[in-house]
């Protein structure tokens, strides 16, 4: 798995890339909440920019696990180390909402958006912060 600089907008984008596949396969709502919410825009990423990380994290995956069912699991020690270059707070919970509302798009959080998810919020220790209501999540912006 390729390496990002800590904090940086490709690092950021690419944690909500992997929720946009996690579930093996893209539909057209997650695609609109991320241009309605202009979500890599936010992040700092120009579209062609933003269709590199895409495509970068796609052939990481397709490289480590060759059949495309295993492609779409991603191991933990792999997310810990994606999840692990962003250590900003605020960019964390951007990053967070931008995920949540991709995986809340179509109405259904599968298996595999949960398994990201759920990850993120306990690596970097937002449990206590949403159950406070300090972190809003539910708004992508």
């Amino acid at each position: 798995m390729r390496a990002y600089p800590t904090n940086s907008p490709q690092a950021a984008a690419r944690i909500v890339a992997l929720t946009l596949i996690a579930d093996g396969h893209v539909c057209d709502t997650e695609l609109d909440v991320l241009k309605r919410t202009r979500a890599f825009e936010m992040l700092g990423l120009d579209p062609g920019q933003a269709k590199a990380v895409v495509q970068g994290l796609c052939e990481d995956l397709m490289l480590a696990h060759p059949h495309w069912a295993d492609a779409r699991r991603i191991d933990e020690r792999t997310l810990g180390q994606m999840a692990a270059e962003i250590d900003d707070p605020g960019l964390r919970v951007r990053v967070l909402r931008y995920c949540v509302a991709v995986a809340e798009a179509d109405g259904l959080i599968t298996h595999g958006e949960s398994y990201v998810l759920v990850n993120l919020v306990e690596r970097w220790g937002l449990q206590a912060k949403i159950l406070k209501g300090e972190v809003r999540i539910a708004e992508a912006a």
